[in-house]
């Protein structure tokens, strides 16, 4: 155990170190070093490369490969890129000069729905710079809770949360969070969830980018069990790094609209089908390299049929 904290603790001064050297570099040289790097783990490392490839094939399949190989170039570029961001966000961007950074469109609803006494539900995805649009929330006057796992290293753990803490953004651990959840909720506060990920067998099956695809059902049931409008948001990077449109995408309010989201597969395959339509507008910005679309019912077909 404590070879662990030493090798945890020696893990979090690289980070640290790394961290140093790319706040200390301009963000125009860091552009130019996530072009280069975006290069090299697209053509030569290509992590992930089948998976990526396979996700954008079904995703976009008027797409040619040359096309593809473009765009899993850019989502690479994207990567770094928000990793510059995220580091140059604390010293850059503040309550007197956000607007030089930040954009917000169709935000007038949002904006009532964080203002109303009833709680609220954020819906994103792994879409564009999700941690800016926490922070710059956080600078608004908007505290959120975020649901996210804790890391197995704790002092990278605690490093990440100081960020995300540092304008109002608290994160609630993924397993055992439940009744923190409940009592945000409870008191009229603000959840956020990156809700694209892969839920298990026992999920929600919705249809993304034409694909049968398993969601939480927590947050669809979270939404109506607590009388909360869900807002589906994205944070698209405009132009130069740094420069963030925070886009509201819709608003699905059960006392609006009740008869058309009213179940969980309903609101579900709601907010699913929006977040779609974000992505769909800058692929580039988002990550392929999930396994989204992994279907366990059909393996087990195999095996009965076999």
């Amino acid at each position: 155990m404590k070879c662990k904290h030493v090798a945890d603790f020696l893990v979090y001064l690289v980070v640290r170190f790394f961290i140093c050297t790319v706040q200390a570099v301009r963000i125009e040289t860091g552009a130019k070093i996530a072009r280069w790097l975006a290069w090299l783990f697209c053509n030569v490392i290509r992590i992930r490369g089948k998976v990526v490839d396979e996700n954008l094939a079904h995703a976009f399949p008027e797409m040619s490969e040359p096309d593809r190989k473009r765009l899993i170039r850019q989502m690479w570029e994207h990567l770094f890129l928000l990793v510059l961001e995220v580091a140059h966000a604390p010293r850059k961007i503040h309550e007197t000069n956000w607007r030089q950074y930040i954009s917000l469109r169709d935000s007038d609803r949002l904006v009532r729905c964080l203002l109303d006494d009833r709680p609220t539900l954020i819906v994103s995805a792994h879409f564009g710079n999700f941690e800016l649009a926490g922070y710059v929330l956080g600078i608004l006057g908007f505290p959120t809770y975020t649901v996210a796992r804790t890391l197995d290293n704790l002092y990278l753990d605690r490093f990440l949360n100081t960020f995300r803490s540092g304008t109002g953004q608290y994160m609630i651990p993924k397993n055992g969070g439940y009744d923190q959840i409940v009592d945000v909720l409870a008191n009229g506060g603000t959840m956020t969830f990156l809700a694209d990920q892969y839920a298990g067998k026992k999920g929600c099956w919705v249809e993304f980018f034409s694909r049968q695809a398993s969601a939480y059902k927590a947050i669809a049931l979270l939404a109506l069990d607590n009388d909360a409008p869900v807002a589906v948001c994205g944070a698209a990077r405009v132009g130069e790094p740094l420069h963030v449109e925070l886009n509201t995408c819709a608003v699905a309010d059960p006392r609006e609209t009740g008869e058309q989201v009213g179940t969980i597969h309903e609101l579900t395959q709601w907010y699913t089908s929006r977040l779609e339509e974000i992505i769909r507008c800058e692929p580039g910005q988002y990550w392929w390299l999930h396994r989204r679309w992994k279907d366990p019912r059909k393996a087990n077909r195999r095996k009965l049929a076999a």
